[in-house]
């Protein structure tokens, strides 16, 4: 697994199913030497040594990931997480109702599937459940996470109770979790526990308007992401 430049300060880890990007903060021109890592969200159970690897491959320190800000609490975005943690001195970062499921006090809530999402869904079983998991710090929509100039936590309740985006105003980036896919273009997300609730919160993602959209499934986008994911609120909602 390498990592796969997006912008000169944001990377994309790709784990086959689900992803992970990680961003990296220092000064004007990023350097190896000044970086200060973060990732959102983190593949797989077993999954930390081949990210490690490409963080170092990338010319970056892996002992410089100060947090990794987890979107929900589904297995391919929490897996590896408290492993990363507990080797680079990472905190992990949560929104308060996915942060039970996450720490293994509470049952991963149940998807309302619809009848295509079935043979899907059976498919994304085959990732290596996550482990309990530690949740360091508990957020809430609208505060701060402490990097990216600015990051503010988006709650966005439907594709589960916790779920949440993370939002880098000054520069444009949008990580959406799985509420919104990219898949063969801008869709509305599967595997929701409410549909309703996981579409009002793409309209709200919609109205954020990124130039670059960051989703937990497909490519990122980083040409007209605003259009494109407002036209997919529309359609979705059609």
């Amino acid at each position: 697994m390498e990592l796969t430049r997006i912008t000169p300060r944001l990377h994309l880890l790709d784990f086959s199913i689900g992803q992970a990007y990680l961003w990296q903060d220092g000064g004007p021109e990023p350097r190896a030497t000044d970086a200060e890592l973060t990732l959102v969200d983190a593949g797989w159970a077993g999954s930390a040594d081949r990210t490690t690897a490409a963080i170092r491959a990338a010319g970056l320190d892996p002992d410089a990931l100060r947090r990794i800000v987890l979107t929900h609490c589904h297995r391919d975005h929490v897996g590896a997480a408290q492993e990363l943690a507990d080797r680079h001195g990472a905190e992990i970062v949560a929104h308060r109702l996915d942060a039970p499921v996450i720490r293994g006090e509470a049952p991963v809530p149940a998807p309302d599937l619809l009848d295509w999402e079935i043979p899907l869904y059976e498919h994304g079983l085959t990732v290596p459940e996550a482990p309990p998991t530690r949740v360091d710090r508990e957020v809430e929509d609208g505060d701060g996470l402490g990097f990216g100039d600015g990051a503010v936590a988006v709650h966005l309740p439907g594709h589960t109770p916790g779920s949440m985006a993370v939002h880098l105003p000054r520069h444009g980036v949008l990580f959406a979790g799985d509420t919104v896919a990219s898949v063969r273009g801008v869709t509305f997300g599967v595997f929701h526990v409410d549909r309703a609730l996981a579409l009002d919160s793409m309209r709200r993602l919609a109205a954020l308007r990124p130039s670059v959209l960051c989703c937990g499934h497909g490519a990122p986008v980083t040409s007209d992401a605003a259009d494109q994911l407002a036209a997919a609120a529309a359609a979705a909602a059609s």
